[in-house]
């Protein structure tokens, strides 16, 4: 298995994250989005939406999107709960993750540690939406030790990796205790 990521991405850093974990075996190949490798015509092909992550599989099918693949390649492990609801769960997280989560925390990392901008240039909405999204997860770690329980999961797999940077993003954690504590179990039960 090949994986085409790049390593500074969270929703790269998950796959790999994946593999390590259940000790899948792959190749990792370097992609730099900065330089426009996502948009070759041999990347393209791989991937018509020109993003990383993306996997080609032993026998050349190729995968995107990073909860699809951690999802494909977890399964049957214990990353996966299961009992139905509690994976359901983990899904609910997962889903909400790429669209209550990552557009915020990752987005405004994305702008000041690539393209230099300070927190007084970042729009005040993907702020404000950011610190939602920690609101809810703060609440939610605050009565469970991880996201759906006691065991680790891709939920937390998939929320970790852009939590983990969100002051590089210009969020402050001081007041989320909760977040913080999950953050040092999560690191420490994924051995990330």
């Amino acid at each position: 298995m090949k994986i085409y990521g790049d390593l500074s991405s969270g929703n790269c850093l998950k796959v790999k994250w994946v593999c390590d974990i259940l000790a899948r075996p792959y190749q990792w190949i370097a992609v730099d989005t900065t330089k426009g490798e996502t948009r070759t015509s041999e990347f393209l092909q791989m991937n018509g939406a020109g993003q990383v992550p993306v996997v080609v599989l032993g026998d050349g099918r190729a995968l995107a999107q990073s909860n699809a693949i951690i999802r494909y390649l977890a399964r049957g492990s214990d990353l996966i709960p299961s009992d139905a609801y509690q994976e359901a769960k983990m899904d609910e997280w997962l889903f909400w993750e790429q669209y209550s989560h990552e557009p915020y925390i990752s987005v405004c990392r994305f702008q000041m540690v690539y393209l230099g901008r300070t927190v007084g240039d970042l729009d005040p909405e993907k702020v404000k939406r950011g610190y939602a999204a920690l609101a809810r997860m703060e609440h939610h770690l605050a009565g469970q030790r991880y996201f759906t329980g006691d065991r680790v999961s891709l939920a937390d797999v998939a929320l970790l990796a852009y939590t983990r940077v969100a002051h590089e993003g210009g969020f402050h954690l001081d007041g989320y205790q909760a977040i913080r504590r999950w953050i040092a179990d999560a690191q420490q039960a994924l051995s990330v």
